[in-house]
Protein backbone atom coordinates (compact mmCIF):
# COMPACT_ATOMS: atom_id res chain seq x y z
CA UNK A 1 0.00 0.00 0.00
CA UNK A 2 3.13 2.45 -0.71
CA UNK A 3 2.33 5.36 -2.81
CA UNK A 4 5.06 4.24 -5.39
CA UNK A 5 4.19 0.55 -5.30
CA UNK A 6 4.62 -0.92 -8.90
CA UNK A 7 1.71 -1.88 -10.66
CA UNK A 8 3.09 -5.56 -11.39
CA UNK A 9 3.46 -7.03 -7.69
CA UNK A 10 1.91 -4.20 -5.87
CA UNK A 11 5.05 -3.78 -4.00
CA UNK A 12 7.53 -1.00 -3.04
CA UNK A 13 11.15 -1.21 -1.34
CA UNK A 14 10.96 1.08 1.26
CA UNK A 15 14.32 0.95 2.55
CA UNK A 16 16.40 4.03 0.50
CA UNK A 17 18.28 1.69 -0.82
CA UNK A 18 17.45 3.51 -4.12
CA UNK A 19 19.17 6.61 -2.75
CA UNK A 20 22.24 4.72 -1.71
CA UNK A 21 22.87 3.74 -5.49
CA UNK A 22 22.18 7.91 -6.66
CA UNK A 23 24.70 8.53 -3.33
CA UNK A 24 27.15 6.52 -5.37
CA UNK A 25 26.96 7.56 -8.81
CA UNK A 26 27.12 10.60 -8.01
CA UNK A 27 30.09 10.96 -5.84
CA UNK A 28 31.83 8.74 -8.32
CA UNK A 29 30.90 10.20 -11.01
CA UNK A 30 32.21 13.83 -9.44
CA UNK A 31 35.78 12.04 -8.45
CA UNK A 32 36.07 11.51 -12.00
CA UNK A 33 35.49 15.22 -12.84
CA UNK A 34 37.81 15.79 -10.12
CA UNK A 35 40.74 13.86 -11.66
CA UNK A 36 41.60 12.37 -9.02
CA UNK A 37 43.51 9.65 -10.62
CA UNK A 38 45.89 12.53 -12.10
CA UNK A 39 46.54 13.59 -8.28
CA UNK A 40 47.01 10.70 -6.07
CA UNK A 41 47.81 7.30 -6.51
CA UNK A 42 45.64 4.71 -5.49
CA UNK A 43 42.03 2.96 -7.36
CA UNK A 44 38.88 3.70 -6.30
CA UNK A 45 35.89 1.07 -7.22
CA UNK A 46 32.31 1.57 -7.52
CA UNK A 47 30.50 -1.34 -6.57
CA UNK A 48 26.78 -2.08 -6.37
CA UNK A 49 25.69 -5.40 -4.36
CA UNK A 50 22.41 -6.88 -5.71
CA UNK A 51 20.16 -9.21 -3.25
CA UNK A 52 21.09 -7.28 -0.51
CA UNK A 53 17.69 -8.12 1.88
CA UNK A 54 17.63 -12.02 2.75
CA UNK A 55 14.54 -12.57 1.03
CA UNK A 56 13.01 -14.96 -1.38
CA UNK A 57 14.15 -17.53 -0.39
CA UNK A 58 12.95 -20.18 -2.21
CA UNK A 59 14.13 -18.62 -5.57
CA UNK A 60 17.87 -17.71 -4.93
CA UNK A 61 18.14 -21.14 -3.70
CA UNK A 62 16.37 -22.41 -6.97
CA UNK A 63 19.42 -20.09 -8.75
CA UNK A 64 22.00 -22.02 -6.09
CA UNK A 65 21.03 -25.57 -7.10
CA UNK A 66 21.13 -24.07 -11.20
CA UNK A 67 24.82 -22.86 -10.69
CA UNK A 68 23.99 -19.38 -11.27
CA UNK A 69 25.05 -18.11 -7.44
CA UNK A 70 27.05 -19.68 -5.01
CA UNK A 71 25.18 -17.59 -2.38
CA UNK A 72 21.44 -16.26 -1.62
CA UNK A 73 22.63 -13.08 -0.93
CA UNK A 74 24.72 -10.33 -2.77
CA UNK A 75 27.81 -9.63 -0.48
CA UNK A 76 27.91 -13.15 0.61
CA UNK A 77 28.19 -14.14 -3.14
CA UNK A 78 30.74 -11.40 -3.94
CA UNK A 79 32.76 -12.67 -1.30
CA UNK A 80 33.15 -16.53 -2.07
CA UNK A 81 34.05 -15.19 -5.83
CA UNK A 82 36.91 -13.05 -4.47
CA UNK A 83 35.11 -9.82 -5.54
CA UNK A 84 37.03 -7.88 -2.92
CA UNK A 85 40.15 -9.00 -2.91
CA UNK A 86 42.19 -6.15 -3.72
CA UNK A 87 40.54 -3.66 -1.58
CA UNK A 88 41.88 -2.02 0.94
CA UNK A 89 39.24 -0.46 2.94
CA UNK A 90 35.20 -0.16 2.10
CA UNK A 91 33.08 2.51 2.75
CA UNK A 92 29.44 1.79 2.59
CA UNK A 93 26.31 4.36 3.40
CA UNK A 94 22.53 3.36 4.33
CA UNK A 95 19.06 5.44 4.72
CA UNK A 96 18.02 6.24 8.31
CA UNK A 97 14.06 6.25 8.96
CA UNK A 98 12.18 8.92 11.03
CA UNK A 99 15.13 10.70 13.19
CA UNK A 100 16.51 13.44 15.30
CA UNK A 101 20.00 13.29 13.56
CA UNK A 102 21.08 14.04 10.67
CA UNK A 103 23.73 11.69 10.07
CA UNK A 104 25.12 8.05 11.87
CA UNK A 105 28.66 6.66 12.06
CA UNK A 106 30.24 4.02 13.67
CA UNK A 107 27.58 1.81 14.54
CA UNK A 108 27.15 -1.71 15.11
CA UNK A 109 24.37 -4.27 14.02
CA UNK A 110 23.13 -7.43 14.54
CA UNK A 111 24.06 -10.72 13.02
CA UNK A 112 20.95 -13.10 11.97
CA UNK A 113 20.24 -16.67 11.31
CA UNK A 114 17.57 -17.88 8.75
CA UNK A 115 14.99 -20.56 10.17
CA UNK A 116 12.43 -22.59 8.69
CA UNK A 117 10.34 -24.68 11.14
CA UNK A 118 7.90 -27.33 9.11
CA UNK A 119 5.64 -28.62 11.97
CA UNK A 120 4.37 -31.99 10.48
CA UNK A 121 0.87 -33.39 11.57
CA UNK A 122 -2.16 -35.56 9.72
CA UNK A 123 -4.76 -34.12 8.25
CA UNK A 124 -8.51 -35.34 8.80
CA UNK A 125 -11.67 -34.09 8.06
CA UNK A 126 -12.06 -31.10 10.13
CA UNK A 127 -15.58 -31.68 11.08
CA UNK A 128 -16.46 -35.03 10.97
CA UNK A 129 -13.08 -36.49 12.17
CA UNK A 130 -10.83 -33.92 14.13
CA UNK A 131 -9.75 -37.03 16.54
CA UNK A 132 -8.57 -38.74 13.36
CA UNK A 133 -5.74 -35.57 12.42
CA UNK A 134 -2.82 -34.09 14.23
CA UNK A 135 -2.99 -30.58 13.76
CA UNK A 136 0.12 -28.62 12.73
CA UNK A 137 -1.50 -25.39 13.37
CA UNK A 138 -1.60 -26.32 17.43
CA UNK A 139 1.75 -27.16 17.33
CA UNK A 140 2.89 -23.71 15.54
CA UNK A 141 0.44 -21.96 18.65
CA UNK A 142 1.92 -24.24 21.18
CA UNK A 143 5.43 -23.05 20.04
CA UNK A 144 4.67 -19.43 19.56
CA UNK A 145 3.67 -19.35 23.19
CA UNK A 146 6.90 -21.19 24.29
CA UNK A 147 9.11 -18.72 22.76
CA UNK A 148 7.04 -16.11 24.43
CA UNK A 149 7.78 -17.56 27.74
CA UNK A 150 11.22 -17.95 26.66
CA UNK A 151 12.30 -14.07 26.52
CA UNK A 152 12.50 -13.45 29.67
CA UNK A 153 15.45 -15.78 29.16
CA UNK A 154 17.44 -13.97 27.03
CA UNK A 155 19.65 -10.91 28.10
CA UNK A 156 18.97 -7.72 27.30
CA UNK A 157 22.81 -6.58 26.48
CA UNK A 158 22.20 -9.30 23.69
CA UNK A 159 20.06 -7.34 21.77
CA UNK A 160 17.92 -10.63 21.11
CA UNK A 161 14.83 -10.64 18.09
CA UNK A 162 12.78 -13.73 17.13
CA UNK A 163 10.58 -13.15 14.46
CA UNK A 164 8.84 -14.36 11.47
CA UNK A 165 5.58 -15.44 9.39
CA UNK A 166 3.51 -18.65 8.87
CA UNK A 167 3.71 -19.27 4.90
CA UNK A 168 1.57 -22.42 4.99
CA UNK A 169 -0.71 -22.58 7.40
CA UNK A 170 -2.65 -25.40 6.02
CA UNK A 171 -4.11 -26.49 2.47
CA UNK A 172 -8.24 -26.23 3.32
CA UNK A 173 -10.60 -24.79 5.89
CA UNK A 174 -12.35 -28.63 5.69
CA UNK A 175 -9.40 -29.99 6.96
CA UNK A 176 -6.87 -30.65 10.26
CA UNK A 177 -3.90 -28.32 8.67
CA UNK A 178 -0.99 -31.31 8.71
CA UNK A 179 1.94 -28.86 7.33
CA UNK A 180 2.25 -25.03 8.89
CA UNK A 181 5.50 -23.78 7.63
CA UNK A 182 6.74 -21.04 9.80
CA UNK A 183 9.91 -18.91 8.38
CA UNK A 184 11.90 -16.79 10.93
CA UNK A 185 14.97 -14.48 11.91
CA UNK A 186 17.11 -15.32 15.29
CA UNK A 187 19.09 -11.93 15.64
CA UNK A 188 21.55 -11.02 17.93
CA UNK A 189 24.40 -9.10 18.85
CA UNK A 190 26.29 -11.45 20.85
CA UNK A 191 27.50 -14.52 18.17
CA UNK A 192 28.70 -17.03 21.27
CA UNK A 193 25.30 -16.88 23.12
CA UNK A 194 23.46 -17.04 19.61
CA UNK A 195 24.12 -20.92 19.74
CA UNK A 196 22.58 -21.86 23.41
CA UNK A 197 19.22 -19.12 22.46
CA UNK A 198 19.03 -21.10 18.98
CA UNK A 199 19.28 -24.48 20.88
CA UNK A 200 16.29 -23.16 23.43
CA UNK A 201 14.10 -22.31 20.71
CA UNK A 202 14.66 -25.40 18.48
CA UNK A 203 14.03 -27.70 21.60
CA UNK A 204 10.82 -25.49 21.96
CA UNK A 205 10.11 -26.44 18.76
CA UNK A 206 10.78 -30.13 18.78
CA UNK A 207 8.88 -30.55 22.10
CA UNK A 208 5.77 -28.81 21.22
CA UNK A 209 5.09 -30.66 18.02
CA UNK A 210 5.33 -33.57 19.90
CA UNK A 211 3.16 -32.63 22.56
CA UNK A 212 0.28 -32.31 20.12
CA UNK A 213 1.29 -35.74 18.33
CA UNK A 214 3.59 -34.32 15.41
CA UNK A 215 6.51 -33.84 14.49
CA UNK A 216 8.60 -30.84 13.65
CA UNK A 217 11.38 -30.23 11.00
CA UNK A 218 13.87 -27.24 11.31
CA UNK A 219 16.24 -25.82 8.27
CA UNK A 220 18.54 -23.19 8.97
CA UNK A 221 20.55 -21.06 6.36
CA UNK A 222 23.11 -18.81 7.54
CA UNK A 223 22.16 -15.06 7.83
CA UNK A 224 24.73 -12.55 7.86
CA UNK A 225 27.20 -12.37 10.29
CA UNK A 226 27.06 -9.08 13.00
CA UNK A 227 28.98 -5.52 11.93
CA UNK A 228 31.73 -3.92 13.86
CA UNK A 229 32.72 -0.94 12.27
CA UNK A 230 36.38 -0.28 11.55
CA UNK A 231 36.64 2.84 14.01
CA UNK A 232 39.40 4.66 11.97
CA UNK A 233 38.06 4.94 8.71
CA UNK A 234 34.45 6.14 10.63
CA UNK A 235 36.67 9.14 12.43
CA UNK A 236 37.82 10.26 8.86
CA UNK A 237 34.03 10.16 7.67
CA UNK A 238 32.84 11.87 10.94
CA UNK A 239 35.45 14.62 10.46
CA UNK A 240 33.87 15.72 7.06
CA UNK A 241 30.48 14.94 8.44
CA UNK A 242 31.17 18.42 10.87
CA UNK A 243 31.75 20.32 7.95
CA UNK A 244 27.67 20.25 7.31
CA UNK A 245 26.19 19.66 10.78
CA UNK A 246 27.12 19.99 14.49
CA UNK A 247 28.64 17.31 16.68
CA UNK A 248 24.94 16.93 18.45
CA UNK A 249 23.66 16.03 14.86
CA UNK A 250 25.75 13.11 14.70
CA UNK A 251 24.66 9.43 16.21
CA UNK A 252 27.51 8.02 16.87
CA UNK A 253 28.04 3.96 18.56
CA UNK A 254 24.55 3.22 18.03
CA UNK A 255 23.40 -0.92 18.52
CA UNK A 256 21.36 -1.83 16.14
CA UNK A 257 19.66 -5.21 15.54
CA UNK A 258 18.94 -4.76 12.10
CA UNK A 259 21.30 -6.74 10.23
CA UNK A 260 23.11 -6.72 6.79
CA UNK A 261 25.47 -8.19 4.59
CA UNK A 262 27.72 -5.39 4.95
CA UNK A 263 28.72 -7.21 8.11
CA UNK A 264 30.01 -10.20 6.60
CA UNK A 265 32.47 -7.75 4.35
CA UNK A 266 33.90 -6.31 7.56
CA UNK A 267 35.03 -9.56 9.13
CA UNK A 268 37.79 -9.33 5.64
CA UNK A 269 38.16 -5.80 4.90
CA UNK A 270 38.24 -2.57 7.20
CA UNK A 271 34.42 -1.32 6.09
CA UNK A 272 31.98 1.61 7.65
CA UNK A 273 28.66 1.74 6.75
CA UNK A 274 26.98 5.97 7.39
CA UNK A 275 23.55 6.74 8.09
CA UNK A 276 21.87 9.18 5.87
CA UNK A 277 18.97 11.13 6.78
CA UNK A 278 16.89 13.63 3.97
CA UNK A 279 13.65 10.42 4.92
CA UNK A 280 10.42 10.41 7.24
CA UNK A 281 8.08 7.41 8.12
CA UNK A 282 9.07 4.20 9.18
CA UNK A 283 12.08 1.93 7.05
CA UNK A 284 9.93 -0.81 5.58
CA UNK A 285 6.99 1.15 5.95
CA UNK A 286 4.26 2.39 3.61
CA UNK A 287 4.98 6.12 4.88
CA UNK A 288 8.74 5.89 4.08
CA UNK A 289 9.44 8.76 1.91
CA UNK A 290 12.17 11.42 0.76
CA UNK A 291 11.12 14.37 2.56
CA UNK A 292 14.78 16.45 2.11
CA UNK A 293 16.31 15.62 -1.43
CA UNK A 294 19.62 17.22 -0.87
CA UNK A 295 19.98 15.49 2.48
CA UNK A 296 18.98 12.27 0.83
CA UNK A 297 21.30 12.10 -2.13
CA UNK A 298 23.60 15.36 -2.56
CA UNK A 299 25.19 15.90 0.93
CA UNK A 300 25.84 12.13 1.68
CA UNK A 301 27.45 12.32 -1.23
CA UNK A 302 29.86 15.15 -1.02
CA UNK A 303 31.22 13.12 1.86
CA UNK A 304 32.04 10.26 0.18
CA UNK A 305 33.73 12.56 -2.18
CA UNK A 306 35.92 14.40 0.76
CA UNK A 307 36.20 11.01 2.55
CA UNK A 308 37.37 9.68 -0.56
CA UNK A 309 39.85 12.80 -0.95
CA UNK A 310 41.36 12.50 2.75
CA UNK A 311 42.12 8.83 1.90
CA UNK A 312 44.03 9.62 -1.58
CA UNK A 313 45.93 12.46 -0.05
CA UNK A 314 46.83 11.04 2.88
CA UNK A 315 48.10 7.04 2.78
CA UNK A 316 49.93 7.16 5.37
CA UNK A 317 45.59 6.51 7.20
CA UNK A 318 45.29 3.76 5.20
CA UNK A 319 48.36 1.84 6.36
CA UNK A 320 47.43 2.92 9.60
CA UNK A 321 44.01 1.41 9.06
CA UNK A 322 45.00 -1.80 7.37
CA UNK A 323 48.08 -2.31 10.12
CA UNK A 324 45.69 -2.42 12.86
CA UNK A 325 42.37 -3.99 10.97
CA UNK A 326 42.19 -8.28 12.00
CA UNK A 327 39.99 -10.64 9.82
CA UNK A 328 38.01 -12.42 12.57
CA UNK A 329 37.55 -14.76 9.73
CA UNK A 330 39.76 -16.65 7.04
CA UNK A 331 38.25 -17.30 3.91
CA UNK A 332 37.74 -21.04 4.57
CA UNK A 333 36.00 -20.80 7.95
CA UNK A 334 33.48 -17.94 6.32
CA UNK A 335 32.90 -20.95 3.70
CA UNK A 336 32.48 -23.50 6.08
CA UNK A 337 30.26 -20.98 7.83
CA UNK A 338 28.29 -20.24 5.13
CA UNK A 339 27.94 -24.34 4.50
CA UNK A 340 27.18 -24.80 7.86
Amino acid sequence: NHPFATNEDHCAHACGHFSQCVIMVDAFINLVKAKINEQFDGKVTLFFSPAEEFVDIDYRQGLVKEGKVKCVSGKQDMLVNHVFDDVDCVIHCHAMGTSTYAYNVNSTLAGFVYKEFNFIGKEAHAGAGPHLGVNALNMYTLFNDAVGLLRETFQEDDLVRFHGMITTGGQTINSIPNLVTYQAYLRCDNWDHMVDINAKIENAAHCCAKAIGGSCDIHNIPGYLPFKQNKQLSEVMYNNMLTYVTADEIQTTERSIASGDVGDLACFIPTIQFGYNGFSGRIHGADFMVVEPYKAYIEPAMLVVATVFDLLANPQIVDEIKANYKPTLTYQQYIDYLNS
